[in-house]
């Protein structure tokens, strides 16, 4: 049913998970728990939906065929009623068309099982960073001595210029808007070339390298790309 191995996990978020299966709510609440999140559990769209609007939670892990009233019906309740509280799909459902619908009916994001707990953790973090990120309305965002402005679409290290490509701009402003957080290559993909599917190729590892070696060559002050073994990358200042 799911794949297993956690990633780190770097904040404290309130996640509520709808889901009717009980042995994959337990694993996902379980997994989410142990990274420090607090969670909690509706096994009906009905309930879910209720404790959506009942209470605050920074992200909704949603199945989609869910009793009572299905996933797409709870998110579409939502947005109506202004909850627009990050919602990721969790489902069986992996055609085209099924993601486009749930994307349409206001989710934030679409993982399919079966599915890579690293992953979800790592998507439950991004979403949960993603309403806050929206409201930051500075053009300049910095990390350590590494210094992006995004109205003029130039970033530094110090003083040293980056000469960067639009695509490699792209990659380094989203790993700096996730600093200290694993970003998975599908992350990366969705966000940076608007792939939701694998294209079989070496993209983003070879865009990864280049801006690591732009940041290698402006010295020890410049942040650090990491790979983690089987998660994705993270971008520090250490």
């Amino acid at each position: 049913m799911v794949k297993g191995d956690n990633c780190p996990y770097h904040g404290i978020m309130k996640v509520l998970v709808v889901e009717d299966d009980s042995e994959t709510a337990a694993y996902v609440a379980r997994g989410l728990k142990e990274q420090g999140h607090g969670v909690e559990v509706a096994a009906d769209g009905r309930d879910g939906l209720f404790l959506a609007l009942d209470q605050s939670f920074d992200v909704i892990v949603m199945d989609r065929m869910v009793p009572g009233m299905d996933g797409l019906s709870v998110i579409k309740s939502l947005r109506a009623g202004g909850v627009e509280t990050p919602v990721i799909f969790l489902t069986a459902l992996g055609g085209v068309g099924d993601r486009v619908e749930g994307l349409e009916a206001g989710a934030d994001d679409y993982l399919v099982k079966p599915f890579s707990f690293s992953e979800l953790n790592a998507r439950v973090n991004a979403l949960g960073r993603r309403a806050p990120l929206r409201e930051q309305a500075t053009a300049v965002i910095r990390l350590g001595a590494l210094e992006l402005n995004r109205l003029q679409r130039s970033a530094k290290v110090g003083d040293r210029s980056l000469d960067l490509k639009p695509k490699e701009f792209q990659l380094l402003e989203y790993l700096m808007l996730n600093a200290d957080r694993v970003v998975t290559r599908t992350m990366l993909l969705e966000h940076v070339w608007d792939f939701h599917f694998d294209p079989k190729t070496t993209i983003v590892e070879t865009h990864i390298s280049r801006i690591r070696a732009k940041l290698e060559a402006c010295g020890e002050e410049a942040p650090t790309i990491h790979t983690v073994r089987g998660a994705g990358y993270m971008l520090n200042a250490d």
